[in-house]
């Protein structure tokens, strides 16, 4: 497929502008962490695009050639103004612990997620399809075919949502429901246990957990530790009731500052807090994270001043977002601020594992990957509606986004297929541009 006509030399300028608008800020206060971040995404097309949402939401939004932001025939004043998850690719999957203690596998990672259209999400996906399709040597015409089973899976589910199907028609993919490699995750994540992660934090000094010190952990002063937990005691308040099972629970055994968090959160503060957990034996306590929450690279394109002023500050956003897109979602999700700016905080949890594409290589099962992938997406999109408790989307979205797709049922597929493969080459040469960038360091501030 044919790459957008831009000089090297001018795409390679347009990048470094995005990435100074999205990074700038964090780069100059921790070049050490870009540099670990960006070797991170030299590594592949994939790890390239993973990285660059904010490099993705510019291009939808300014360049013509990848639509722009009325784009396409599915998008009206509902399905422009869905929740979205903001970063949707193909890695974003994986096992969780719900609040009623179940094991669920769903999209995750929500520091992206906002408002905006829904295509948006699909299109996302659709491209990172594409790129991993690419990695494993497959044609064309199989990209093709596995975008368009997502695509159909997608519709497929919003139209049964959208109809009232039952619970048990389209249930959550757990472990009496899904099988394949999403199974296997699942399987994966009961075979864990707490008392494992604690072991690899964590160790006994004078009969009391504390966190071990090295693996990336660092000791706090007096001052930084007094600040953290004043930012717990505000977290405390952002916690469902029914969080609340046992008061002790919450007591705070240690605090440590972390380093060598992911791509998507270089150079952002972020601590580790170990408490009691639900009862006295030391094998369940519970480790917490409390982590300075991002600007999402959607919101730098959705102008909408009534979606902005919903967020008290990026921490509620995300927290206010995952609740919204994730059935039972963690029971120590919440909010706090730190330093004036807003906190995301989650459990570290034991019974998280990510869908792994390492080993997932035979079409006909990459395909029946992908058509679940496509049912997970349109539930989220589906969950954060009217019947969410938050009146920002006060609409049934699944309603609206089966009637714009209902409007032009051949075209969606179509159009999703014709997006990954131009986007798909598209990233596979700002890779390439991104390399000799770097390495050649011309990225201001490394």
């Amino acid at each position: 497929m044919s790459v957008p006509q831009l000089s090297d030399e001018q795409r390679g300028e347009e990048i470094l502008t995005v990435f100074d608008t999205a990074f700038g800020r964090l780069l100059a206060a921790d070049p050490a962490a870009f540099r670990v971040k960006f070797r991170k995404m030299a590594a592949s097309a994939f790890a390239f695009y993973r990285g660059t949402a904010c490099l993705f939401y510019h291009d939808l939004s300014a360049n013509t050639q990848f639509g722009s932001k009325r784009g396409g025939p599915y998008l009206d004043d509902r399905t422009s103004r869905v929740w979205i998850h903001g970063d949707l690719h193909a890695e974003n999957f994986g096992t969780y612990m719900d609040s009623n203690g179940r094991l669920v596998f769903n999209v995750n990672d929500f520091d992206e997620a906002y408002v905006g259209p829904f295509t948006w999400d699909v299109q996302r996906f659709s491209a990172s399809i594409a790129l991993i399709g690419y990695a494993k040597a497959l044609s064309d015409e199989q990209i093709t075919e596995l975008v368009t089973v997502y695509a159909a899976a997608y519709r497929e589910r919003i139209h049964a949502l959208a109809t009232g199907a039952k619970s048990d028609e389209v249930p959550p993919f757990t472990l009496d429901t899904a099988d394949g490699p999403l199974l296997g995750a699942l399987r994966a994540a009961r075979s864990l246990t707490r008392f494992e992660l604690l072991d690899s934090m964590t160790e006994i000094r004078d009969f009391e957990r504390r966190f071990a010190p090295g693996g990336g952990s660092i000791e706090l002063d007096a001052a930084t530790r007094y600040k953290v937990l004043a930012a717990f005691d505000g977290y405390l308040e952002t916690l469902p009731d029914s969080s609340l099972a046992r008061p002790d629970s919450y007591r705070v055994k240690d605090v440590v500052g972390r380093r060598g968090i992911g791509i998507g959160s270089a150079g952002l503060p972020s601590y580790n807090i170990l408490l009691e957990g639900h009862s006295d034996a030391l094998e369940n306590d519970v480790v917490i994270y409390i982590k300075q929450a991002q600007t999402p690279a959607v919101s730098r394109h959705i102008t909408d001043p009534a979606i902005a002023g919903y967020f008290q500050h990026e921490g509620h956003r995300t927290v206010i977002s995952q609740r919204a897109l994730q059935a039972h979602a963690d029971p120590w999700l919440g909010w706090t601020e730190l330093d004036g700016a807003g906190q995301l905080v989650a459990e570290v949890s034991p019974y998280a594992v990510d869908l792994d594409w390492g080993d997932i290589d035979d079409p006909e099962e990459i395909a029946a990957v992908v058509a679940d992938l496509g049912r997970a997406t349109a539930t989220m999109h589906a969950a954060a509606d009217d019947q969410s408790g938050e009146s920002l989307v006060p609409f049934s979205t699944e309603r609206a986004i089966d009637a714009a797709l209902a409007a032009d049922e051949e075209g969606f597929a179509p159009l999703m297929v014709d997006f990954a493969h131009r986007y798909g080459a598209r990233a596979r040469a700002d890779h390439q541009i991104f390399v000799d960038l770097f390495r050649n360091g011309r990225i201001p501030g490394l």
